[in-house]
This record gives C-alpha cells, sequence and structure tokens, in this order.
C-alpha cells in the first residue's frame, strides 16, 4: 500500500491542468478544423468520392486524399457508409476509402513530426483574423479551418511541455521498462486508451511527446501505435450499433483490416523497429518524426498487404455479418453518356429516366430514416437521411446538367414531352427529400428539449406518413408505366391525405385547448410536421400528374391547330 501511495504521490510532479487542458484544445482543434474544411468543401468531397471510385486502387487514393482534406477519418467513412448504404457503392469500394482514410489520418503524426507548433500562435492569429474580419463565408471558414489547425499544435505543445515530467516519475519509467520487454502489454494500452479517447491521432501526439521528453523508449512506442490502429475502430463500431446492414460491414471491414495489420506488425515488430533505427540516422529524424515514420509505414504496408484480398474480407464480413439487405442497386451515373445525349438524344432521356427513378427510390428511404428518428429518437437515423438527401442533391446536379445538354439538341415532339417530364418529376423527387430533411430537423429539435408526441399524436403522423410513402411509390409506376388508373387512384389518396391532415390538426388543437399538449417545442412544430408531410403528397401527385399533362397539353395544341 505504501509503495502504491508514494507511485501515486510521485505523479504530482505533473502539472495535469495543462495536460488536460492542452489535450482538449488539441481535440477541440482537430474537431474545428475539420469542421472548416468541409465547410468549404461541401458536397465536392461526395462528388470526388462518387466519381473517383470505381476502382479499389482509386478508392484507397480518394481516402486518403478526403482525409488529408477534412483530418478525420471518422468523416471520410461516415460519408462512405452513407453511400453504401443508399446503394450507390459496392462494399469493395468503400472497402478501399476506408483503406486510404487510415494512410490520410497519417498526416497529424507527420506534421506534429515537422514541429508545426513552433508556428501556432501565428496561425491562430491568422485564423482570427480571417474568422472575425472576413466578409465571405468561405474565406471565414477557411479561417476557421486555419485557427482549429493553430489551436490544435497549440494544444499539443501546452500538453506535451506538461508531459516532459513523466520521464522523472518512477512509476512511470518502470511502467514503460515493463512494456518494452512486454511489446503485447504496450499494445494493450494503445488499444484501450485510443478506444477511451476514440481519436487515434490524439493518443498517437501523445506517444509521440512522451517518447520525445525522454518517458518512453522506441520498444514500447512502436507497439502502443499499433495499439491506437485497432482502438480507433471503436468509434466505427458505436456508430454502427443499431444501424444499417451496411454500416455494421463497413465498420466490420475497418475493424477487420486493423486488426490483421496490426497482428503482421507485431509478428515483425523487431523488423519494423530495425527499419525505423535506420532511417533514424539516414535521415537524421527528430524523436516526433521517428514515431510518424513507423506510423506511416504500418499503414501503408497494411494496405499494400491487404489490397489483394479485398474481395476476400468482403466475403468474409459478409459471412459473419449476415443479412439480406440490397447493397448495391446499380445506379450508374457514369450512364449519363454525353456522347449518348448527342448521337441519341431519345435513348439519353430513357436512361435519365430511368436513373430518376432510382433517385426517387432515395427519397422514399430519406422518408422512411425521418419516419423511424420519429418513432425510436436513434439519432444514426438523422445521419443517414442527411447522407441520403446530399446524394439526392448531387443525382440532381448531375441529371439536370445531362437533361440540359440533350434538350440542346433538336428534339422531336414526343422527345420534347418526355424531356419536359423527365425535369418535372426529377424537381419534385429533390424536393420530397429535402421536406424528409426537414422533418429529421423537427424532430431532432423536439428530442433535443426532451419532449416526446403522445400517442394520439404519433398515431396521426405514423398513418399520414403511410399514405404518401404509398403514393410516392406508386407515383414513380405511373411515371414509368403511364398508367392513368393508378394516377386516378394517386388524386384519390391526395384528397383523403388532405382530411387527414385536417382532422389531426383538429385533435392537435382540442388537445392543447384541454391542456393535455405538455410539449412546448413539439406543440408549436406539430402542425408544422403535418403540413410538411402533406406537402410530400403534393409531390406525389405533381410527378403523377406531370406524367400525362405534358401529352394532354399538346393533343390540345394539336386539335387547336387542325382547327
Amino acid at each position: 500500500m505504501d509503495n502504491l501511495i508514494a507511485s501515486l504521490q510521485s505523479f504530482q510532479i505533473i502539472k495535469w491542468d495543462l495536460v488536460l487542458g492542452g489535450f482538449g484544445l488539441f481535440l477541440f482543434g482537430i474537431k474545428f478544423m475539420g469542421d472548416g474544411l468541409k465547410a468549404v468543401a461541401g458536397d465536392k468531397l461526395r462528388t470526388y468520392i462518387d466519381r473517383y471510385t470505381s476502382k479499389v486502387w482509386m478508392a484507397i487514393g480518394i481516402g486518403a486524399f478526403i482525409t488529408v482534406a477534412i483530418q478525420s477519418s471518422s468523416a471520410t467513412t461516415a460519408i462512405t457508409i452513407g453511400f453504401v448504404r443508399a446503394g450507390l457503392m459496392r462494399l469493395e469500394q468503400a472497402t478501399g476509402i476506408i483503406m486510404g482514410a487510415n494512410i490520410g489520418t497519417t498526416v497529424t503524426s507527420f506534421l506534429i513530426g515537422l514541429k508545426i507548433e513552433n508556428f501556432a500562435m501565428a496561425i491562430i492569429f491568422v485564423g482570427a483574423m480571417l474568422v472575425l474580419f472576413a466578409k465571405k463565408k468561405k474565406t471565414n471558414y477557411i479561417g476557421s479551418a486555419i485557427l482549429g489547425f493553430g489551436i490544435m499544435f497549440f494544444g499539443l505543445k501546452t500538453m506535451g511541455d506538461a508531459l516532459k515530467s513523466l520521464k522523472d516519475v518512477e512509476a512511470f519509467v518502470d511502467l514503460t521498462r515493463q512494456m518494452s520487454t512486454n511489446p503485447f502489454l504496450a499494445l494493450t494500452g494503445g488499444v484501450i486508451f485510443t478506444g477511451l479517447v476514440q481519436s487515434s491521432s490524439a493518443m498517437i501526439g501523445i506517444v509521440q511527446k512522451i517518447y520525445e521528453s525522454g518517458g518512453m523508449t522506441i520498444d514500447a512506442a512502436l507497439p502502443f501505435v499499433f495499439g491506437s490502429n485497432i482502438g480507433t475502430t471503436v468509434t466505427a463500431i458505436m456508430a454502427a450499433l443499431g444501424g444499417s446492414l451496411a454500416s455494421k460491414r463497413a465498420a466490420g471491414i475497418h475493424t477487420l483490416f486493423n486488426v490483421l495489420g496490426t497482428i503482421f506488425a507485431m509478428i515483425f515488430l523487431n523488423q519494423f523497429l530495425s527499419i525505423d533505427k535506420y532511417l533514424t540516422v539516414q535521415f537524421n529524424l527528430n524523436e516526433a518524426m521517428q514515431i510518424s515514420v513507423a506510423h506511416i509505414a504500418f499503414n501503408v504496408i497494411a494496405t499494400l498487404l491487404m489490397f489483394p484480398f479485398v474481395s476476400y474480407l468482403v466475403k468474409f464480413i459478409r459471412i459473419i455479418i449476415k443479412g439480406d439487405e440490397i447493397e448495391y442497386r446499380e445506379i450508374d451515373l457514369n450512364a449519363l453518356d454525353l456522347e449518348l445525349a448527342r448521337s441519341l438524344p431519345s435513348a439519353a432521356l430513357n436512361v435519365s429516366k430511368s436513373i430518376i427513378v432510382k433517385m426517387g427510390e432515395l427519397s422514399l428511404e430519406a422518408i422512411e430514416e425521418s419516419k423511424q428518428l420519429l418513432k425510436t429518437k436513434n439519432k444514426t437515423h438523422i445521419e443517414q437521411a442527411l447522407n441520403l438527401e446530399s446524394i439526392i442533391n448531387n443525382m440532381d446536379s448531375k441529371i439536370t446538367d445531362y437533361l440540359l445538354i440533350i434538350v440542346k439538341e433538336n428534339l422531336g415532339e414526343s422527345d420534347l414531352e418526355t424531356y419536359q417530364s423527365n425535369i418535372a418529376v426529377l424537381k419534385n423527387i429533390e424536393r420530397i427529400g429535402d421536406l424528409a430533411t426537414n422533418l429529421v430537423e423537427f424532430y431532432d429539435t423536439i428530442y433535443e428539449a426532451d419532449e416526446t408526441f403522445s400517442e394520439e399524436a404519433l398515431e396521426d403522423i405514423i398513418q399520414m406518413y403511410d399514405l404518401v410513402h404509398h403514393m410516392i411509390a406508386r407515383s414513380l409506376k405511373v411515371f414509368i408505366n403511364e398508367d392513368k388508373l393508378m394516377h386516378q387512384s394517386i388524386l384519390e389518396d391526395e384528397n383523403y391525405l388532405d382530411l387527414l391532415e385536417f382532422k389531426a390538426k383538429q385533435r392537435h388543437f382540442e388537445r392543447m385547448a384541454d391542456d393535455r399538449c405538455l410539449a412546448n417545442v413539439g406543440g408549436s412544430l406539430f402542425v408544422d410536421i403535418l403540413t410538411t408531410i402533406e406537402r410530400m403528397g403534393d409531390h406525389a401527385c405533381n410527378i403523377s400528374k406531370t406524367t400525362f399533362s405534358v401529352h394532354v397539353e399538346h393533343e390540345v395544341e394539336n386539335k387547336t391547330s387542325l382547327q
């Protein structure tokens, strides 16, 4: 007991307020910088992922590039899972991006090795000036990224200076000595601490600082770094809990890849140590850069080794995580061929029509995600709905551009009708996606206020949801098959939806009058929710009406010209 007390007392020489404060600033800086960079890039991130991931090796490059740009492998993985879940990307492509993200995330440790922290205050000044005085939003976002970058390294320097005292703490020296002789102890420490912090960049930054101060040997530091690569998968696993089959499999791939890579690195630990020591002598590397080089080498070698076996990794994960969910719908936006648009506009219009229908199916999924958020309060549905909405917007932009190219050709009367119908349906579907996002925002606001819906109110919303979902699904069939009987039934359903909305509002006002509605935020947003769902029904009707109104207009014009 006396030894334990003495060990604890020896840690008192460390200024823990500076360690914790610096660590907090480091984490905050990473997030603030990432948010700023994402705001600058906008939907371009998803465009790059969508456009340049047809091959696994391309996916690895894009994964690394995006992660370097936004300094968050978790954000890159989240975007990727959105594409997989929406059926726009195969799991093999997602595996490549995840591998690339592991390489991209090593940049932080490399920058630490370059001693960027020495310029932290100057970087903070530049970022702060842009945030405070920039008039354009984009410049402001760039300022946020620069400010976050500076804060990150200022926090690291503050923490590192305080951790230098560790080399004088006998208990810690004993622990690192044991880690040096027992690499698996260091590996376990890396897994546990990174799992708790949920940031491999932060944990490796700490190891760099401890090693730099002389508080840890390279024999203990490298296994700790390798272990952090397993610990960082905790974030993906937590994100996948309660999520879709696609997100669980993507998290499984991430975990499997890092575990296998770590096993390989531990088997050849002595070789890694020898190479690292050789490079240190040859290039006169500082202590922090030694750790960074090992970290980069680990991820690059693991990726090169796993690359030929991507298809086998995917098959293994599908066996382990079973399910019947369709993961890939063959929504090939590359089918929007410019040559086809110029040479055979009719065929190009049919291609665009088929992709518009797939986009409509994504809007139905977005609606379902908002409904599941309403029923379960599970916030994973927020991210999934927002990913779907972003994909819908991306598709809308590409299809619109393609249709504008087609319409510049000399179209016949029939093709012109199809063009008008396609563009009108496209815009209605895009609006449905926006409305689904609005519903998600309403529910999130209500649940953040710690409020809920009464059983009666919930029943009214769900009833309208089910009818709207049915209407949109059938309106897409009308768009494809031009079924007039189904069109008439959709018009009848619109009248019934209006009636449901009217009665739901009446019951809501009665509950408010009788003081049975106790939710302040929910009470004020309930009517907005009903109106939003009803507007979805209007767009379903518009899709159905558009299919026939274009033809009817031209029939009337032809009759008039004959008279």
